[in-house]
């Protein structure tokens, strides 16, 4: 908890854009040699992302309608909202000059999505200024909507007005496990009963289109309550390159979603999820980024309450430059624990 207490601290900082330039630096880094090697590099380069060629690639019908296909559906069966909201924006981007960018977009889920069928995107263009570009977009199933997104986008202007706060000061992504290796560190446990090893293998079948390194990762056993916040890197599988903005903000988008809400559970040890659903979703963008280098997630949950939840994220470029901002309200209908089990 002393990590998240530095954290505190330094978020109630601001910075120039200057100071957020420079790379922040940790004691875990001694300057020694990435254990992800060249080669690795190198095979992330050649395999395009799955992101692009197929969650973010949406098949146009007609002008200002598309279609969406899915890649990883959640284990509630319901589509994935970052999915949703992903293919909304890229739907909205297509409908704009190439010299506007997204800087907001604010959904509403009113309803879950069918994983059977696709998703039917309905652009409808509501306005274009000199410098601002509004859309709205419906996600549609089954013949009504079960989400609805606007978009808005801005021509890049620059500014004197620039701050910032400062990007909470963490151990490096090299230096940390992702999902995968803690999961398979707590199936190499005696303690894991049968029934816990059979959930945490079907977590390791998923193919997740992104890749995650938690800086503070949650007990597994679900002991111990912790603080509402948590900290991971985060970027997309294989390689999207630079120059083009408008799919860093879509896959960004998609990222956004992850893990998210799950931030208001996290001091509720005594409390399992009886039904979680995100109510809306909102997204600010702030600088250039790239969504297949390593970004660094900041979430934190300032409320619960009423069966709902109120999480706040931040996505940081490695080099301390904040991002994007998020924020999202979501149903959390939980069951008490009186035992625990030995996940």
């Amino acid at each position: 908890m002393a990590e998240d207490g530095a954290r505190d601290r330094a978020s109630s900082k601001t910075s120039t854009d200057s100071e957020a330039g420079l790379s922040p630096k940790c004691p875990e880094d001694d300057g020694a040699e990435s254990p992800e090697s060249e080669a690795s590099r190198a095979s992330q380069q050649d395999l395009k992302s799955v992101l692009v060629t197929s969650v973010l690639n949406l098949e146009q019908l007609d002008v200002d309608l598309y279609r969406g296909k899915h890649h990883w559906v959640p284990r509630t069966q319901r589509l994935f909202g970052g999915q949703i909201i992903g293919q909304a924006l890229v739907a909205a981007a297509k409908s704009v000059d190439d010299n506007l960018f997204a800087h907001s977009l604010h959904c509403y889920f009113v309803r879950a999505g069918d994983p059977k069928v696709p998703v039917l995107y309905q652009v409808d263009r509501i306005r274009d200024g000199r410098s601002f570009s509004v859309r709205s977009v419906k996600a549609i199933q089954h013949g009504q909507p079960i989400l609805i997104c606007q978009a808005s986008f801005h021509m890049q202007q620059p500014s004197p007005l620039q701050h910032q706060f400062t990007m909470p000061v963490v151990p490096p992504p090299e230096h940390l496990l992702t999902v995968e290796e803690l999961i398979r560190l707590y199936l190499s446990s005696p303690d894991v009963a049968d029934t816990a090893k059979q959930g945490l293998n079907k977590l390791l079948a998923n193919e997740v289109p992104i890749e995650i390194k938690p800086v503070n990762p949650p007990d597994m056993y679900r002991r111990v309550a912790m603080e509402p916040k948590k900290l991971f890197w985060v970027r997309a599988r294989g390689h999207i390159g630079e120059g083009n903005m408008k799919l860093h903000c879509c896959v960004a988008a998609y990222v956004s979603d992850y893990s998210f809400l799950g931030t208001a559970l996290l001091p509720y040890p005594n409390h399992r999820a009886r039904f979680t659903a995100s109510l809306d979703h909102a997204m600010w963008f702030h600088s250039t980024f790239r969504t297949d280098e390593w970004m660094l997630y900041e979430c934190e949950s300032p409320w619960a309450g009423g069966s709902r939840g109120l999480v706040q994220g931040r996505l940081w470029r490695r080099d301390g430059v904040l991002a994007a901002s998020c924020a999202q309200e979501g149903v959390l209908r939980v069951t008490e624990v009186t035992q625990h089990s030995k996940l």
